[in-house]
């Protein structure tokens, strides 16, 4: 097995993503529609709230390989297909995974971070190859055909609150179906927290609760996602106490959190049942 081919590997299934039943059913649409023509579809959303599993579980259920790039290294266009290179005193093409991956049918690209290159034009070659037409010429690999039943994924945060991002061009964004995540219900989030970490369901609830004060407190609301609630849930797994989970993973003051602590105090002893609420389920 080539590097290459370790590289479009068919990730693994995660029996412990949630989403709820209205993105499932429009990613399962999706990817009936892209046997008929090509599909690009953008997965925007608040930030560690699971853009990337879902491009990974996607390829992993319709058993895809996966290639995913980092759009934020891009400075110049033409950068995913290859660079010139120095060898032995001679200067040559070094083609990278991109071009192979494109033209692998039926595989996943995840365009990572696609707002966030160090300059937008480097985004430039991007609008052929999404395009209905999926071609690209390349002076070094000559015309490259986008193979068929590929999907291409684009994730993204936007915000003033995120550093290097950049507006998506319009025509760009154009070319994208778009699947928007958020939090998950708290029955929810607080089943994931119990399955993945393998805490009791007590001290996962707690977590949630805990993380939906901070969410929507009106003065002054912490950002706190499924990402961080999952970090606090392994830290509590190990025997670290609640609170000092959350100090140890998020920038808050002590006197904040103890001050959310105590008005929860009554509700840590609770339990949720395993029933699955509000139209979420397993992906």
């Amino acid at each position: 097995m080539t590097q290459n081919e370790k590289k479009l590997a068919i990730p693994k299934p995660d029996d412990h993503f949630f989403l709820s039943e209205e993105v499932i059913e429009n990613i399962n649409r999706l990817s009936l529609l892209s046997k008929r023509h090509p599909v690009n579809v953008l997965v925007a959303g608040k930030q560690g709230c699971g853009k990337s599993t879902l491009v990974r579980q996607f390829a992993a259920r319709n058993k895809r390989p996966l290639a995913t790039f980092q759009i934020g290294i891009l400075s110049e266009p033409g950068q995913l297909f290859g660079e010139h290179a120095l060898k032995d005193g001679e200067t040559y093409y070094r083609k990278y995974l991109f071009p192979e991956a494109i033209q692998t049918p039926g595989c996943v690209i995840h365009l990572e971070e696609i707002n966030r290159p160090e300059h937008p034009k480097a985004l430039n070659m991007l609008f052929s190859v999404l395009s209905e037409e999926r071609s690209v010429y390349t002076d070094e690999l000559d015309h490259i055909r986008v193979a068929d039943d590929v999907v291409f994924f684009a994730t993204l945060n936007e915000g003033d609150e995120f550093i290097g991002t950049e507006m998506l061009d319009a025509a760009l964004r154009d070319r994208f179906y778009v699947i928007f995540l958020d939090y998950l219900p708290p029955e929810v989030e607080t089943q994931v927290l119990h399955l993945k970490a393998g805490i009791d369901e007590a001290d996962a609830q707690t977590i949630v609760n805990v993380a939906g004060k901070l969410r929507n407190n009106s003065r002054d609301p912490v950002v706190v996602s499924t990402r961080h609630t999952l970090m606090i849930a392994e830290m509590v797994a190990v025997g670290t106490p609640v609170e000092q989970a959350f100090i140890g993973s998020l920038q808050i003051s002590r006197d904040v959190l103890e001050s959310v602590l105590l008005s929860l105090h009554v509700e840590k002893g609770k339990t949720v049942k395993r029933k699955n609420r509000n139209g979420y389920q397993r992906y």
